[in-house]
């Protein structure tokens, strides 16, 4: 494995579903050791993740990194919330965003960079139902004319 090899660890699907993504930032997270073995078991999700700042420090809250089976006493909460570790002019950056109306700042995924664990962040604006609506009818008319292509090149 080299020092850019990515493994993915976990995925967030549905902050695409539900927010335009603006921009992204790679994010480094402070973690204990047995929450980094049992991240490199697989053991991890985000999908109920999301991201304050406190402080200037960038905070994440509800991450779930299941407790690793042989950590006994070392095992930490797995729910604690984590600091995530970013460079002050990316916080000041997120900060001035997020206090304008309708921007939140969203985890996308978590992943081994060589040995490290980032995690993908973006900056974000909420979907409305329409805009959902209109996505999804997207997707369909993309899946049927793949389909249709896939019959006439069959023939």
């Amino acid at each position: 494995m080299g020092k850019d090899s990515i493994k993915l660890i976990a995925n967030n699907k549905k902050a695409y579903h539900d927010f335009f993504v603006d921009e992204t930032f790679e994010a480094g997270i402070s973690l204990t050791g047995t929450e980094v073995k049992s991240l490199r078991m697989g053991h991890g999700s985000i999908k109920e993740a999301f991201i304050r700042i406190e402080n200037a420090e960038v905070i994440l809250y509800g991450f779930h990194i299941s407790p690793y089976e042989k950590g006994n006493i070392f095992n930490r909460d797995p729910k604690r919330p984590r600091k995530l570790l970013l460079h002050k002019r990316e916080i000041l950056k997120l900060l001035g965003k997020v206090k304008e109306k309708g921007h939140t700042i969203v985890p996308l995924k978590v992943y081994f960079k060589g040995s490290f664990v980032k995690v993908e962040i973006a900056l974000c604006r909420g979907k409305k139902l329409y805009d959902k609506r209109h996505d999804i009818a997207e997707k369909d008319q993309k899946r049927e004319a793949m389909r249709d292509f896939k019959i006439r090149n069959l023939d």
